[in-house]
């Protein structure tokens, strides 16, 4: 039985990593879509090769989440798979919604939620989840903001007796560079969290020892595809709402926004910090955008993104700790993993229904 469910939380680990690719693959393109620099189906192309190679770069991040967020040797793979569903709920939802908030958060509050609800709050390690999760998770987009404004400032001080229009061209060839870096750093970063849960079941389930310090080849191949495809579907609610609707950018901005992004998460990556691409590309697009003036910057939109990663913890974790508790029923795993294919049917099939009630009517 317990075989099952470790091959049941491997394909459900699995699954939560190609929603994490298409839900932020905005993250990666959105920039360079809206200032046109690259055409959606070519920046999604480039964003899913570069994704696959980024992951086996580091895996200090992996190890974060395998041995830092909460305690194996209390864990069980009924607590993984109840994460993972609480995961995998709440990136639909925002997904549904369009709103662009954090897969690592929601997957680190879908685990921590079950694991809570089945062995109380001493199972997880709350001085790891501040140091390494809350802390960088807050620094993050504030840098990210701080350091894109100031590069912008240098920028326009730069070009400022220029054509525009070759400025524009220019920096559009220079987003292509910089929306690739993007897209590397996010699959060294957010792909290793999905190596980490795999990794996590299998020192749990004793197939692989916990003094091991990278997971198998397996799993970084496998967590690498699954990320790569999902990059490659996209999620283009998310790109509008990243790339138009928290600021109008143009090609200056967006390259000022996607290189300031790609550096620290290539920065906190290394250092196993499993912070948000969401968030950090979030407040690199505000800043560069407010850098001209801050009534650029749709605050009502960075408002509501704001609330979605505040909500993202404690509802990855309530989902979490409802879907530990149906694990105890009779069945209890097949349950959960069906209801984790019933969600995903229910999310897909609803925004094919949103998408054609919107189309116009045929003349």
């Amino acid at each position: 039985m317990e075989d099952l469910t470790l091959v049941a939380v491997v394909i459900v680990a699995l699954f939560f990593d190609f929603t994490n690719g298409f839900h932020d693959t905005a993250n990666a393109i959105a920039t360079s879509v809206s200032t046109r620099a690259l055409s959606p189906r070519t920046a999604v192309l480039i964003a899913s090769i570069l994704n696959f190679l980024g992951a086996f770069v580091s895996f200090a991040v992996a190890a974060t989440i395998a041995k830092g967020i909460v305690n194996p040797e209390v864990v069980t793979l009924n607590v993984i798979l109840a994460g993972l569903v609480g995961a995998i709920t709440w990136n639909l939802v925002t997904w549904f919604l369009g709103l662009p908030s954090s897969s690592s958060h929601a997957l680190i509050g879908g685990v921590a939620g079950s694991a809570i609800a089945a062995d109380g709050l001493d199972v997880v390690n709350w001085s790891g989840v501040w140091e390494k999760v809350v802390k960088p998770g807050i620094l993050s987009p504030t840098l990210g903001f701080a350091i894109a404004f100031a590069m912008m400032i240098a920028i326009i001080w730069v070009i400022k007796r220029r054509s525009p229009s070759k400025v524009n061209r220019v920096f559009r060839r220079g987003q292509v560079v910089s929306g690739s870096f993007v897209a590397f750093a996010h699959g060294t970063n957010d792909a290793q969290k999905t190596m980490g849960i795999i990794w996590l079941a299998l020192v749990v389930s004793g197939n692989v020892s916990g003094d091991t310090n990278r997971p198998p080849t397996w799993v970084i191949v496998s967590a690498a595809l699954a990320m790569a495809l999902g990059t490659y579907v996209g999620g283009w609610r998310i790109i509008k709402t990243m790339g138009t609707r928290i600021a109008k950018i143009d090609p200056p901005q967006g390259f000022a926004a996607q290189t300031t992004c790609a550096g620290i998460l290539w920065t906190t990556a290394h250092f196993g910090f499993p912070v948000s691409t969401t968030q950090t590309i979030s407040g690199c697009v505000t800043g560069a955008g407010a850098s001209r003036r801050f009534s650029a910057v749709r605050w009502g939109i960075a408002g509501n993104i704001v609330v979605a990663w505040i909500l993202t913890l404690p509802a990855a974790g309530l989902v979490g700790a409802l879907m530990e508790a149906v694990t105890r029923l009779p069945g209890g795993d097949l349950i959960v993993f069906l209801l984790a294919g019933a969600i995903a049917a229910a999310a897909f099939l609803g925004r094919r229904y949103e998408t054609r009630r919107l189309l116009p009517a045929p003349a």
